[in-house]
């Protein structure tokens, strides 16, 4: 799918499918070097996370496993809540693990610190984080993130596995999304 199939409802694009994958090749090459001689449990939060998950772990040079979370954050439309709910749990104990979570997009940070604060309590060797976006002037909390692919501002924005009403998770860029088609 491109840009084309859905204009009108996008305002700019802010990275080109080849933005991306340059930065995730970047990610991966700092990730490898920080885990050299560490097993790494890659840990996807679905249903976001796919693409960025899947491109990432094609750019590593060594042995990657991975294993998926769904959770559920209650709030009302476009906003969390922090309260959470697990849908699909990790299939792998992560007990003494070196454990990296791989999101597409932290903006409140809210669901995230829940998440980090549950999978530290199954007694991993390390939790660390990877995101391919950060909106630094949306977080609510702190969170300590190692790997941030681009920091972008507080709008919102859709493509490369990010939604809206399950739509545009297919666009090969991340857009930002005319507020004529989420107001």
């Amino acid at each position: 799918m491109d840009e084309a199939h859905v204009e009108g409802d996008l305002v700019d694009v802010l990275y080109s499918e080849d933005q991306i994958q340059q930065r995730l090749a970047e990610l991966a090459a700092e990730i490898e070097k920080d885990y050299q001689g560490k097993d790494v449990l890659l840990v996807g939060v679905l249903k976001g996370a796919v693409m960025v998950m899947a491109d990432l772990a094609r750019h590593f040079g060594r042995h990657v496993e991975m294993d998926w979370m769904a959770i559920s954050s209650y709030g009302s439309g476009t906003k969390s809540s922090g309260v959470v709910r697990i849908l699909k749990d990790l299939d792998t104990d992560i007990n003494g693990r070196h454990v990296l979570v791989v999101e597409d997009i932290i903006d409140t940070g809210l669901t995230l610190s829940w998440l980090v604060s549950n999978l530290a309590s199954r007694l991993p060797a390390s939790v660390e984080i990877c995101t391919l976006l950060r909106k630094p002037d949306a977080l609510q909390m702190t969170v300590d993130v190692r790997y941030v692919g681009f920091d972008i501002p507080n709008e919102f924005v859709v493509g490369y596995g990010l939604d809206y009403d399950e739509r545009y998770r297919n666009l090969r860029s991340i857009a930002t999304l005319a507020p004529h088609v989420y107001s």
